[in-house]
């Protein structure tokens, strides 16, 4: 039986959350094994495309394919990128995307969803946004309303199913890491992962300046104090370390008293790596001020190491991280400021959430003085984040939304003639049939 082909466009090989996205899917794709599957792996931006390593990803990479040139149009397409690059480009297609984190998308988003058979959405929070968003159409001339735009196609959620292989509760700490984490003196330690995106201090979408004043603030003076670690960057070049070790000395400049220390752990690491990380001792609280995640997959990851997280209350993480289990942080929700928004993707009309650093500041302390008694959640949190967010359970749905909205294409099948047979040589002299003499045309005349 032969299998519909599937054309995969996405960042297949890039060191983003969209890549990790994109192989995710691609993993599942395989594992289900009833897709001849076809990749097309795009660049996301200037992020490295190193994600594929040769002996571990070749299957993956012997699926990747030049130019999206196929000798038929495939039966179906994935593209997993933002809406607005969607393209009806084989019988049947599927958008996926992660990328909302406000309020509201912008209009060409939703016609990208619109030109979808149906859509996959990581969390409830990013298939809400997309499904209440409206707008109204103008005659350009007239200013008339002359219509309505939303989105008209199916979404479904499907979470981004966590490698319990490669991410869990372990003390076998990768020597890498050790040697790093022996530069910091303290003993508990505040780690932050994830990207310092574009906005002044207090804008930016991750809010890392804010994350990095409140702690200095809260620990300043203070005996015995915490430390941050931050695993940041968006190139892993040293002119963006420069950029960010400058952003960080302009905060503590202008907070005086005898501080807490803040480290920058920079460069590229693997996921084996980071599950390191996560679990190593001396890390005590995973903390991030996020104004609004379509779904938080590094949250997920470090939730297996069974230590306590502390997080903004809002957007997709919430799916995964329940408030009777970590500390969820307050706040409100508030426009997108202007150093911020981002073209067609952050729209300045859009908001997202602010926590309260005030509380979020005392929760640092709680967790400072008590963290013993936030351990039992922490570990329960684990346990059901193992169990309900898996990658095997990701192919359990992946597969069946696969089964119950893709049709089933007919089948085809390579015709065998039978051979035809050989003509025998022969010497005999056929006699050719004696054919009447043409005449021209008026000959008779």
């Amino acid at each position: 039986m032969s299998k519909p082909t599937l054309l995969f466009i996405g960042p297949v090989d890039s060191r983003s959350g969209y890549g990790e996205h994109s192989k995710s899917i691609v993993n599942s794709l395989l594992k289900i094994d009833k897709y001849d599957i076809k990749i097309l792996s795009i660049r996301w931006g200037t992020l490295p495309r190193s994600a594929l390593k040769k002996g571990i990803d070749d299957e993956i990479i012997s699926k990747i394919i030049p130019t999206p040139n196929l000798p038929k149009k495939p039966e179906i397409s994935i593209q997993l990128s933002v809406p607005n690059e969607f393209q009806q480009i084989a019988m049947f297609n599927i958008g996926i995307t992660a990328g909302i984190e406000t309020t509201i998308c912008s209009p060409a988003w939703i016609e990208g969803l619109n030109r979808m058979n149906f859509n996959i959405v990581p969390s409830i929070f990013a298939k809400n946004v997309f499904v209440n968003t409206k707008y109204t159409q103008q005659d350009n001339v007239t200013k008339q309303v002359i219509g309505n735009l939303s989105c008209t196609k199916p979404i479904h959620v499907l979470f981004e199913g966590v490698d319990t292989s490669i991410f869990y509760k372990t003390e076998n700490i990768q020597t890498k890491i050790r040697h790093e984490l022996n530069k910091i003196k303290e003993d508990f330690v505040f780690l932050f992962v994830g990207h310092w995106l574009q906005g002044g201090l207090g804008a930016d979408r991750k809010d890392v300046g804010m994350l990095i004043k409140t702690f200095l603030e809260t620990f300043k003076n203070k005996p015995n104090k915490p430390a941050l670690l931050l695993k940041t960057g968006n190139t892993f070049s040293y002119i963006d370390r420069l950029d960010t070790i400058r952003k960080i000395e302009a905060i503590k400049k202008d907070i005086k008293g005898d501080l807490p220390n803040i480290y920058l752990l920079f460069g590229d690491l693997s996921s084996e790596d980071m599950n390191g990380l996560y679990n190593h001792s001396k890390i005590k609280i995973h903390v991030s001020f996020t104004k609004g995640e379509g779904f938080g997959r590094p949250l997920l990851e470090a939730s297996l190491s069974e230590k306590p997280i502390m997080v903004s209350g809002w957007s997709g993480h919430v799916d995964f991280l329940p408030k009777e289990l970590v500390l969820l942080l307050p706040g409100e929700i508030k426009q997108v400021h202007p150093s911020a928004v981002w073209n067609g993707v952050i729209e300045p009309n859009s908001s997202w959430f602010n926590i309260n650093y005030s509380f979020a500041s005392q929760v640092m302390v709680d967790v400072w003085k008590r963290y013993q008694t936030f351990l039992p959640n922490a570990r329960l949190l684990a346990q059901q984040n193992k169990e309900k967010f898996s990658f095997d359970k990701m192919i359990e749905e992946l597969d069946k939304i696969m089964e119950e909205n893709v049709p089933k294409f007919p089948e085809t099948k390579d015709i065998v003639l039978p051979p035809l047979p050989k003509l025998k040589r022969t010497n005999e002299n056929i006699a050719l049939p004696v054919l009447p003499k043409l005449k021209k045309i008026g000959e008779d005349k």
